[in-house]
């Protein structure tokens, strides 16, 4: 007869938080998000999250964007900033500075950009054993 609030708040909290931006849609502004992104629209700002942020076909981000997974099938203009991977379709088309964990291009996309790949590189330290530092690539 009465709703179990606790199990309503907990299937609540349990789904993953996704900002949509639609076709057709355009917005000015500067965003921070914990939650994913997805973008088929025009933004042009500056977006922060920590959360994967997926650029369709008819998206278009112009600005700054910070975050940890980007996956573009769309534009972008400007400087892209991930801790983790870049992937590229074949319809994507990036121009501006990049600088990602990892990279993953499909053939046919255009990436006219100034990269720089942070990752880790192992070195053999003097007993033999792997030792992991920090180091920048440039590609």
């Amino acid at each position: 007869m009465f709703s179990d609030n606790k199990k309503e708040k907990q299937s609540i909290e349990g789904l993953s938080s996704q900002n949509i931006i639609s076709q057709g849609t355009k917005i000015v502004g500067d965003f921070t998000s914990e939650g994913d992104f997805r973008i088929d629209g025009t933004l042009e700002g500056n977006i922060k999250t920590s959360g994967k942020v997926v650029v369709g076909k008819s998206g278009f981000i112009k600005g700054t964007l910070q975050g940890t997974d980007a996956y573009f099938e769309g534009k972008f203009n400007g400087k892209l900033a991930l801790s983790g991977t870049l992937t590229l379709k074949a319809t994507a088309n990036i121009d501006g500075e990049v600088v990602a964990g990892k990279l993953a291009v499909e053939p046919g996309a255009n990436f006219n950009v100034t990269c720089i790949m942070k990752g880790t590189v192992k070195e053999m330290n003097k007993g033999g054993q792997e030792k992991s530092t920090g180091s920048e690539k440039t590609a």
